[in-house]
């Protein structure tokens, strides 16, 4: 809600070493090179909604849980009387919770099991037994055998364990059909042609529940030195080429094909990668140099060194959207009458609608509507903020002035947040497309500026609450928005955000840079 004056201590603005690194030198460019018409044709395929499997595999837990424990008290219902409703809920419960736990040991809650493979069902049938089993010895240890029905619990494993098969087969077309839409798939980019970047692909291929889908091959070298395809994958264009590639269609996965040996050349890479909202993945089938296993991750058989993970995905992603949703329609309706007196002043003050939206970067760099009420006189409007906002400046109204200061201009932002989805109530500020900082654009004045556009941006931040608020007419101002928007990203937990958020009014009472 704030775009105080609190001077950020080193550690509010201290990066991650890697981040460090990567951080100096990089720049993304809006106006990168065109991309070349085999780049274009692949960012341009039409992509679904993505499904995180992790989510999947999570949502199938609770799914089942609910249903085993539901079945139990269904066959109660129709068999017993009401009375004794307390122990039987208890003894249901408790085999929903042992079954989760025996699914989870039989290894049942993977994709590759949802796909269908007839070996879950017989696993599934295992576990449900063992549970049963282990059910009823405890209770004979226990001399509680009389105190439930003997029909009632054969009843449950005969009708729990059909209605568990029925749901899995249930389950088994839903995730083909997400699969053959490329839902459940990573979309997953080779950096490096040659040798090394056929053999990952091709040992990508013969994984067929790898879970990747190769969209491409991008390599700094020219094409005399690696041709134009690999191993049936067409080159796109280079690394500079990618970032722009990343930005027009989903890209989940790098995988760097290169040896750990070039690590220059991985470096220079990486500069420029890392400004996107992706996994970035080093192959290590050519080391030479042997760690231990657990040095390593698996994408299916392939080993690969984790570089950098993507910032807020899976659950995080569910959570930090349940927050933005709850919350944010929470406070849209509290501010609905407050919004209603702003508005009328502002038309009792100057001609002109209320509302004025603008256009910003958002998530990936992609371009969003951003609501605000009006601050300035109609005819002196900039809706691209090339000139910025300054003291005592005459192109703001006198409700505007007063709105600016509180940042209550920025109240209407709660419906991008509640409604249209495209901010949340915390992350990095989102800047206009054409605001400088002195003469230059910001992504030109901070090197690594981009990489604060790997999460949504927020109505409120980290920078922010920390004094880093209203004109960034100079680059140190800018740079040390840039900081802590990266902190903030490397840091985020809902925790975080809840405490961000409960410092941003007491952060609005600073207002010496608020014009």
């Amino acid at each position: 809600m704030i775009d105080s004056d609190i001077q950020p201590s080193k550690e509010s603005t201290s990066l991650d070493p890697a981040a460090h690194a990567l951080h100096a030198g990089s720049r993304a460019k809006i106006d990168s090179p065109p991309l070349s018409p085999e780049a274009l044709e692949a960012a341009s395929e039409p992509l679904a909604t993505p499904i995180s499997p992790i989510v999947l595999a999570g949502t199938v837990r609770i799914s089942e849980f609910v249903l085993v424990v539901v079945v139990g008290l269904a066959l109660f219902a129709a068999y017993l009387p009401t009375e004794y409703i307390g122990r039987y809920l208890i003894a249901t419960l408790v085999i929903a919770t042992l079954s989760t736990l025996a699914f989870q040991i039989a290894d049942i809650y993977q994709v590759q099991a949802f796909r269908g493979l007839e070996k879950q069902y017989m696993r599934l049938a295992s576990a449900w037994s063992a549970v049963f089993l282990i059910v009823i010895g405890a209770s004979f240890f226990a001399k509680a055998g009389e105190m439930f029905s003997r029909v009632w619990l054969g009843s449950y494993f005969v009708v729990g364990l059909i209605v568990l098969i029925g749901s899995r087969k249930l389950l088994f077309y839903a995730v083909r059909r997400w699969t053959r839409e490329g839902r459940l798939t990573r979309r997953t980019v080779i950096v490096g042609a040659g040798e090394p970047g056929a053999h990952v692909i091709e040992e990508l291929r013969r994984q067929k529940d790898s879970g990747v889908e190769i969209v491409g091959l991008f390599d700094d070298r020219s094409d005399e030195r690696t041709g134009t395809e690999c191993a049936g994958e067409p080159k796109l264009g280079s690394v500079d080429d990618l970032v722009e590639f990343g930005r027009r269609t989903r890209v989940d996965l790098v995988i760097f094909s290169l040896p750990i040996s070039a690590e220059g050349r991985i470096l220079q890479m990486l500069k420029k990668l890392w400004v996107l909202p992706v996994d970035i993945r080093l192959a290590a089938h050519t080391n030479r140099l042997q760690f231990r296993p657990r040095s390593y991750s698996y994408i299916g058989n392939v080993p690969v060194i984790d570089v950098f993970d993507r910032p807020i995905a899976d659950w995080d992603v569910v959570m930090k959207g349940l927050f933005d949703r709850v919350i944010g329609g929470i406070l849209l309706l509290m501010a609905l009458p407050l919004m209603a007196v702003i508005a009328i002043a502002i038309k009792l003050d100057s001609r002109g609608p209320v509302f004025f939206k603008q256009r910003r970067y958002g998530f990936n760099n992609d371009l969003i509507e951003v609501y605000k009420f009006r601050s300035m006189y109609v005819e002196a409007a900039d809706a691209t903020a090339a000139k910025l906002v300054t003291k005592d400046d005459p192109r703001v109204t006198r409700v505007g002035r007063f709105l600016r200061k509180t940042s209550l201009d920025e109240l209407p932002q709660l419906i991008n947040v509640a409604i249209k989805g495209n901010l949340s109530l915390v992350g990095p500020r989102p800047h206009a497309v054409h605001a400088k900082a002195e003469t230059r654009l910001y992504d030109e004045a901070v090197d690594g500026y981009f990489a604060r556009h790997r999460v949504k941006p927020g109505i409120t931040g980290w920078a922010q609450i920390n004094g880093w608020r209203g004109e960034t007419d100079t680059q140190e101002k800018i740079q040390k928005r840039v900081e802590h928007d990266l902190y903030y990203i490397e840091n985020w937990s809902v925790l975080f955000d809840l405490y961000i958020l409960l410092r941003t009014p007491f952060a609005l009472f600073k207002t010496e840079h608020a014009y």
